[in-house]
């Protein structure tokens, strides 16, 4: 082919005559595109993950058939629903709470049916068998090492069997007319091990598993059964995505719902992410924030690097293009050439980048086991299209691109002008006039649109304010980047001027950077780029945690929950559990029903302010609470058409009290009002019970939580005990893994840095051999010589690095405003840490990038360094 098409022998003869500086533009167009990959590939674990936590309750069915109104399916439902052509099994959404103990350790304890199919429960079994009759249960892990149990021991379960009829008895004594209810203390046989990768009932330290009969019998006999509100659908054939077929939606609807219920037909999927959207402010957090937001800003810096580094390349030859024109080169033959080579650069390195990055995602994904990071990652990464495709588009177009101008300018330039010295070539005016034009059109039009972004995310469009974010700070980071040849060599000669005194080295350092402006741009340009990247990044993953602490604590308000089964034990309970190692602070909660304004039958909480203060994760919300007033979130005031500091009272049938709205953010103290006030309302004791709430202090949110309900135990009576702080803690292992896969990049992004700055700083130092062997030729020592290439690299370095810091503070506190705003109040963060690592990571790149070089040149001799073309 060489010999045929003559444009592509020139070509690879001169990339075999440039192995040196190619590889180190590969080297760049290798990392960038091995960034982009890692980056969508962990994307996509990101996503899957997180789905998979929120929605583990859903496990892996096909379809979820739910009730519209509340109602509650019944047997003949689940019947109607498994005889649809199409559906292999059905199972009920349910569970049921009993007291399951061995000897002193256990309490209440929520039981799950054991799955007909794998497919429809969140558990896995891992050892033994699932129980298939009654009188065997297999167990959590978590909650067989509490109950210190294993395979083939047995534990107690007690129970209630209440007269039939209870529930719908009116009597004032249901016991006197239809018999008292019976207690049950039944001994069951731990058939199996089972794990709950996902924790769908982390919340409630594990769980117990029986066979769905033996459930249906527990919950038949009790005076209030928990209702089923969803069923769980496995198909014969699983669906390959989208929406239920209409057809079978339609049968799944009139088999379930008919005349008489509405009922809602989705896949598995989209009541995932509806679940997910519910819980993230509306949005798809993990995909819009951590991947989209992520990987886009990724390919514009990867993008960026690869342009610089590849016309600081090419424009170091245009002398050499220069000669072959002479020789009878004709400039569109040239022209061909470059871009030709930039093709099969930027190809080549992409396509190792691509595998390279695909090599380093399965390799974390191998390793991340050891670490145990408390959430299921994927075996093998799951390569997909975008994987691909983006990251070569970028390395090999990206490249082509960043060819065309030098290109362009070599042909342009006469064969025996171009071989005239040109050493320190400087701006025309007329050119400086139209690069200082265009980069204040696109610094002016970039921030407008990056604060159009910001204020659309800040209002409920963030898909619409990411994409003027991103497209706006891009446009912005351009034009600094385009004018920063006309005004970063005098900031560089500026804070230079502090050391120019020491000696000629420095002043002569001070001088170059303003002689040659492009040469002292590229260069500073190059690290200003992945600093720019690491500093945003960081502020932005600073932010997004700080953010993602607030919204659980927002979500989770309090660590753990004690439930008393009858009022008697409640005191003994509130003891237990305050002496409990790793509780700080406890506050008593009574729920009591009461008429709220216009609406009966309404539950209200009360506490003591300063006790509710201590004990929840939000303070600042618990101590807007005073006497006479009343904490409602913004969508119940919304309801009851109130607004702040609106008076609502708060009666029952021997009293009444006049309250004020405030408006709380956090769900959990929505209805509370102070203990003062609700003795006011003199709610009968019948209309009230009365929860423990803690706060945990030191020590594992799950083993705490374990530790409470083993206090609880010992308290005669018994209680529930709920661990929001365990699902919140399975929520923050989530936001720190997506943080330390934040981090991770960050690691690749400053190798991208100091790779872009060695480039243009070593290429830098090999393009003044000449210029350096004169100044030794006239009586500049070796020290000097690689004092002053050392002074140089780093006022290049760090001015680029300080104006990195300060854009990428700009560009991340607007990502996390425009991004974040989904998750309610937006906290923004300054990583000193990370600005203090990064700043000295450049000056000593600045340093180590002009020395290295500088000392082959001190080394050779200078006339031997004159003959160097």
């Amino acid at each position: 082919m060489a010999t045929s098409f003559p444009t592509a022998r020139l070509t690879l003869g001169q990339m075999r005559r440039s192995v040196g500086r190619l590889s180190a533009a590969g080297v760049a167009i290798l990392i960038s595109t091995a960034f982009v990959t890692v980056t969508l590939l962990a994307g996509g674990v990101i996503q899957g993950t997180t789905h998979d936590m929120v929605a583990a309750q859903y496990a892996k069915a096909d379809v979820v058939v739910a009730t519209a109104d509340d109602s509650s399916f019944t047997a003949d439902d689940v019947s109607a629903v498994s005889a649809v052509g199409g559906v292999a099994t059905v199972q009920p959404l349910t569970s049921w709470f009993g007291d399951l103990r061995n000897g002193g350790k256990g309490g209440y304890q929520t039981f799950a049916p054991v799955p007909e199919d794998p497919r429809l429960s969140p558990l896995e079994l891992t050892d033994g068998a699932w129980p298939a009759a009654d009188g065997e249960v297999a167990l959590t892990s978590n909650l067989a090492e509490r109950l210190e149990v294993g395979l083939g021991d047995t534990v107690t379960l007690k129970r209630t069997v209440y007269p039939e009829g209870w529930a719908d008895s009116q009597a004032d004594d249901p016991a006197a007319e239809l018999g008292e209810p019976e207690d049950v203390t039944e001994t069951l046989t731990v058939t199996g091990l089972a794990a709950d990768p996902y924790g769908a009932y982390s919340v409630y330290g594990g769980a117990a598993a029986v066979p769905a009969a033996t459930l249906d019998a527990w919950n038949a006999v009790e005076p209030y059964p928990n209702p089923v509100t969803e069923l769980l659908v496995a198909l014969d054939t699983p669906l390959d995505g989208g929406s239920v077929p209409g057809p079978l939606a339609e049968s799944l609807d009139a088999a379930a719902g008919g005349a008489d219920r509405s009922v809602d037909v989705d896949t598995t999927e989209e009541v995932a992410t509806a679940r997910a959207a519910a819980q993230t402010g509306g949005q798809d957090l993990v995909f819009l924030v951590f991947v989209m937001t992520f990987a886009a800003i990724a390919l514009l810096i990867a993008a960026m690097v690869i342009t610089n580094t590849f016309q600081v390349l090419v424009a170091q030859r245009t002398r050499t293009l220069a000669l072959l024109r002479c020789i009878g080169a004709g400039t569109g033959q040239l022209y061909r050439s470059v871009l030709l080579e930039a093709a099969i650069l930027g190809v080549v390195a992409s396509a190792v980048g691509i595998l390279t990055g695909g090599v380093l995602a399965q390799v974390a994904l191998m390793v991340a086991p050891a670490f145990d990071l408390g959430v299921p990652l994927p075996a093998t990464i799951t390569p997909t299209w975008q994987a691909v495709v983006l990251p070569l588009a970028v390395g090999a177009g990206v490249t082509v691109l960043a060819a065309l101008a030098p290109a362009r300018s070599a042909t342009r330039v006469a064969p025996l002008a171009a071989l005239r010295p040109s050493d320190a070539p400087t701006l025309r005016a007329r050119s400086g006039r139209t690069r200082l034009v265009i980069s204040l059109l696109a610094l002016v039009g970039g921030f407008a649109a990056l604060g159009g972004g910001v204020a659309l995310g800040m209002n409920g469009g963030t898909q619409f304010g990411l994409v003027a974010a991103v497209g706006g700070g891009a446009l912005a980071f351009f034009g600094v980047v385009l004018s920063a040849v006309l005004w970063l060599p005098r900031v560089a000669a500026l804070l230079g001027s502090l050391v120019a005194r020491t000696g000629p080295a420095a002043r002569l350092a001070v001088a170059n950077t303003l002689r040659n402006p492009r040469r002292t741009a590229a260069t500073s340009t190059a690290l200003l780029i992945g600093v720019t990247l690491v500093t945003m990044m960081s502020t932005g993953a600073a932010s997004a945690r700080m953010s993602a602490d607030s919204l659980l604590d927002e979500q989770f308000p309090y660590d753990v929950s004690v439930s008393a089964s009858s009022p008697e034990y409640v005191e003994g309970l509130h003891d237990a559990v305050a002496d409990t190692p790793g509780i700080a602070d406890t506050a008593l909660v009574t729920n009591a029903t009461v008429t709220l304004g216009e609406t009966e039958d309404s539950s209200v909480l009360a506490a003591d302010p300063a006790e509710l203060a201590a004990v929840v994760n939000v303070p600042e919300e618990a101590g807007r609470l005073t006497d006479g007033s009343i904490l409602l979130t913004q969508g119940t005031a919304d309801e009851m058409s109130l607004d702040a500091g609106d008076p609502v009272t708060v009666s029952s049938d021997d009293g009444s009290v006049d309250l004020t709205v405030v408006i709380t953010t956090a769900d959990a103290l929505n209805r509370t009002i102070t203990a003062a006030d609700l003795g006011r309302v003199n709610v009968p004791a019948e209309n009230t019970t009365t929860d423990i709430w803690a706060h945990i202090s030191g020590g594992e949110a799950t083993t705490v939580l374990a530790d409470v309900q083993d206090a609880v135990a010992q308290v005669d009576g018994g209680a529930f005990v709920m661990g929001p702080a365990a699902q919140a803690a399975q929520f923050r292992q989530v936001v720190d893994v997506i943080l330390g896969i934040v981090v991770g990049l960050l690691a690749v992004a400053v190798v991208i840095a100091l790779v872009g700055v060695t480039n243009t700083l070593s290429l830098s130092v090999i393009e003044r051999t000449r210029e350096s062997a004169t100044l030794r030729a006239i009586g500049l020592s070796k020290e000097q010589l690689r004092g002053m290439l050392a002074v140089e690299g780093v006022l290049i370095a760090g001015v680029g690095a300080v104006l990195g810091i300060v854009l990428g503070l700009v560009f991340g506190w607007a990502g996390a405003a425009t991004a974040l705003s989904v998750m309610g109040d937006v906290r923004y963060a300054v990583p000193w840490a990370d600005l203090g690592i990064v700043l000295a990571v450049a000056l000593v790149a600045g340093l180590l990038a002009s020395v290295l070089p500088a000392r082959a040149a001190a080394r050779t001799s200078p006339v031997a360094a004159l003959g160097v073309e």
